[in-house]
């Protein structure tokens, strides 16, 4: 849905003058009401209203964007006003709105989050929002949104505006990582620049955390010179059968988007043969081992990790629950547990967290071998989660093989798999409907109960191995380096390879933690995730004082965008440090990994732990020696920002 199929020429109202924040509501209103898109002005203002109390629309950069879904609204609209003068909206970054949009939005549908995400999309542009705060009329308001959607969206350009010689895009991309968060977006609006710049059309497809969007179709994928694929985890690809295809990692997609459109416009992509007519998750190109052994871990753990995360933090509550109570851990087995509100809270959590090491070994082996290979690594993983065995198949009294095993499992599962479908390839051509259904589940399912049964006891020897040398770590004060080696780890590449590795030996910890009862191999395990969490804080907040305290080290833009950063390293998202990274690599990323690796030692040092695998400085009451934790933290981002003030020299100012 096109902006400008919502906001009508009636709907904008150029250099306003509003006393606050609640005349700057009304005169959008009134243009709502002006246009005809209201049946009750009233009920929809309580529907604004009640929406800003949850906290400010207002996004920064002098822009706002109130918006509410209400039955008064007869469809959904769209109106806006510039202020000259601004009008204080409670901006997070404390700067006066210039620029308000209003969306109004019926209550059938997300038409509200369509138009937002959207604005967020063009509005990300300066030079393009500082036009729309100086048009001098609506007539030129209207146009300058009209040109930039026809450039940001050239497939959604009115037919009558596009060249028939024009259709299509001359390259396509796809951008995936295993969060499907900061990395998927960053590379496609890189890629989307690049193509800009270089004036090649291009249109990249983002498989996010909420489901692939804008995605490639059959008549994109006929009509391209070729596909890139940057991503760091298993995409569809049957559908590029005899395309280009070139496959690379996500962080390319970032940093060498013109390279990459390069090979495609070049020709230099090889020619990708699908052997599957369903999804196949092969990428076409020559890949070495290492590269593709990484895309199915990845795959497994992007499935894994919202289990892991919302599990995880409902057990840390719940112990947190037991703790406000005067319940004491020490020794007590049923901590988490005593107090019924606890209990629920552990109950539903571990059901959530109980999916972990199955998913994690399911989709690694989908990955490998397809869908056939789903079941095969489920069932692997929950094997390995209960331990059983020949002698014990109902695992009452094993050892689990816990987070090693359902590695294992995975893929020795997903290429036992693949291994059958070779070989059913040579079966009589009317037994083809039946192999899905009963051939590959019921060989795949006897494949991994006889293969688990035997390697379950070996894997558990490893296991309790793991449990001993995490004890000694603790018993002869080593933890502190390992602490410091996780927490470079998280910071080296952010998000990469380094830091997935780190975080997913963190969450694996946390599960040996809840299938152990030895206090002191549960301690060093939540002391591990404690040094992982804060080393994946230290960068984005490190570079976030540089750009406060030591300014004449930065631009402009890059000391306004530096603001953001705090939220981001509180919230433990990484990737905030990313854009910086990638400008100064050889300042940044020095400077943020000593600071990560001094936190990570000083949180282990200090004793603190953590029971939940995400959520930052919101799940502080779970964090033990919570006080000293954020020393920690404040001690690593301050080496990270002084070493960058003595690697990053000042700018020259002319």
């Amino acid at each position: 849905m096109r902006i400008t199929d919502l906001l009508k020429k009636k709907g904008i109202a150029v250099g306003v003058s509003v006393a606050d924040k609640s005349a700057a509501i009304d005169k959008l209103i009134s243009l709502h009401e002006k246009c005809g898109s209201l049946s009750d002005v009233k009920a929809y203002k309580e529907g604004i209203l009640k929406r800003e109390e949850m906290g400010t629309t207002a996004i920064g950069m002098e822009i706002a964007i109130p918006h509410a879904k209400s039955e008064a609204v007869k469809a959904p609209a769209l109106t806006a006003i510039t202020v000259p003068d601004g009008v204080d909206y409670g901006s997070p970054d404390g700067q006066p709105c210039k620029l308000l949009f209003m969306i109004a939005a019926t209550t059938d549908g997300d038409v509200h989050l369509e138009v937002l995400a959207r604005l967020m999309q063009l509005l990300m542009d300066e030079d393009f929002t500082a036009g729309l705060k100086s048009a001098k009329n609506a007539d030129e308001f209207l146009k300058l949104i009209d040109a930039k959607e026809a450039e940001k969206f050239p497939d959604e350009a009115k037919k009558e505006d596009t060249p028939a010689e024009e259709k299509g895009f001359r390259v396509l991309a796809v951008t995936a990582c295993p969060t499907g968060i900061a990395h998927t977006y960053m590379a496609a609006e890189a890629l989307n620049k690049a193509g800009e710049k270089m004036g090649v059309s291009i249109k990249v497809e983002t498989n996010g955390s909420g489901g692939a969007k804008n995605v490639l179709t059959a008549e994109d994928i006929a009509n391209c010179e070729g596909i890139i694929i940057a991503a760091d985890k298993s995409v569809e690809t049957a559908r590029f059968d005899g395309k280009p295809v070139y496959s690379t990692k996500v962080a390319d997609g970032i940093h060498k988007p013109e390279e990459l459109i390069n090979k495609i416009i070049n020709k230099e992509a090889p020619i990708f043969h699908s052997d599957k007519k369903a999804e196949s998750t092969d990428t076409g190109t020559s890949e070495g081992m290492g590269r593709r052994l990484y895309k199915h871990l990845m795959n497994g753990v992007s499935h894994m990790l919202p289990f892991v995360v919302a599990g995880g933090i409902f057990i840390a509550i719940a112990f947190l629950i037991d703790a406000a109570n005067g319940v004491q851990a020490a020794g007590n087995s049923a901590f988490g547990s005593v107090t019924p509100v606890a209990a629920w809270f552990k109950t539903i959590g571990g059901y959530a967290f109980n999916f972990m090491l199955p998913l994690l070994a399911g989709f690694i082996a989908m990955s490998i071998a397809d869908r056939p290979g789903l079941l095969v690594g489920i069932v692997g993983g929950l094997l390995a989660s209960n331990g059983a065995t020949f002698a014990d198949p109902g695992a009452s009294s094993t050892i689990p093989s816990g987070f090693l095993g359902a590695l294992l499992a995975g893929f020795l599962a997903g290429w036992l798999m693949k291994l059958f479908e070779k070989l059913c390839e040579k079966l009589p051509q009317a037994l083809e409907g039946i192999k899905p259904v009963l051939l590959y589940p019921l060989a795949g399912l006897g494949m991994v109960g006889v293969m688990m049964c035997a390697v379950n006891p070996i894997m558990a020897i490893i296991n309790t191995g793991l449990n001993n040398g995490l004890t000694w770590l603790s018993d002869h004060n080593l933890g502190i380096l390992l602490g410091c080696i996780l927490g470079a780890m998280m910071s080296i590449d952010m998000g990469g390879p380094f830091n997935k590795a780190a975080y997913v030996f963190g969450t694996g910890m946390l599960t040996t933690a809840a299938t152990t009862t030895d206090p002191a191999v549960q301690t060093v395990c939540y002391q591990i995730m404690a040094s992982v969490m804060i080393g994946g804080m230290v960068p984005p907040i490190a570079i976030a004082l540089s750009t406060t305290f030591f300014k004449n080290r930065w631009t402009a833009d890059e000391r306004k965008n530096g603001v953001v950063n705090y939220i981001m390293g509180l919230s433990f998202i990484t990737e905030g440090a990313i854009p910086y990274a990638a400008s100064y690599p050889l300042k940044v990323i020095p400077s943020c990994a000593v600071g990560a690796a001094v936190a990570g030692g000083l949180s282990w040092l200090f004793g603190c732990t953590l029971m939940a695998p995400h959520g930052g400085i919101f799940v502080i009451p779970t964090i033990g020696n919570p006080l000293l934790y954020i020393l920690a933290l404040i001690i690593g981002s301050a080496v990270g920002m002084l070493l960058l003030a003595i690697l990053k020299k000042p700018i020259d100012k002319d």
